[in-house]
């Protein structure tokens, strides 16, 4: 017999290790000439995220961490801890090497500026 604290604390550690491995939410757009990412990363300290660019592949790292204190003993801890991460494939068509990152509120956005080969541009038709 399966008692129902039993199922509860099973589907918690089912859904918990789901969340984890799905890593960060994140939202991609272009405005103008640049190309936005946004990353969920609540919880997590700026100064521990790394950003790095290989090969085109974006990954970002973080660590969430749960404030430690004496003598507290939680009763329930549903939030997330742990490492955190994000891999965004990107298009030749972006400079990573101008790439900026800031943290705010929780989210992290980063700011890759379009090359100029990959800009619209207009060509004029000669008269014959």
């Amino acid at each position: 017999m399966v008692l129902r604290t039993d199922f509860d604390r099973l589907t918690t550690r089912v859904f918990d290790s789901a969340t984890r491995s799905a890593g960060a939410r994140l939202d991609a757009y272009r405005e103008g000439d640049s190309f936005f990412i946004d990353i969920d990363l609540p919880g997590v300290d700026p100064a521990g995220i790394d950003i790095t660019v290989d090969r085109k592949v974006l990954t970002v790292r973080a660590q969430r961490k749960r404030a430690e204190r004496d003598g507290v003993q939680y009763v329930v801890a549903e939030r997330p801890m742990g490492p955190v991460s994000r891999q965004v494939f990107l298009s030749d068509s972006l400079d990573t090497d101008r790439l900026d990152a800031r943290y705010d509120n929780g989210v992290l956005t980063l700011s890759i500026p379009v090359t100029e080969k990959a800009k619209p541009r207009k060509f004029e038709v000669a008269a014959a």
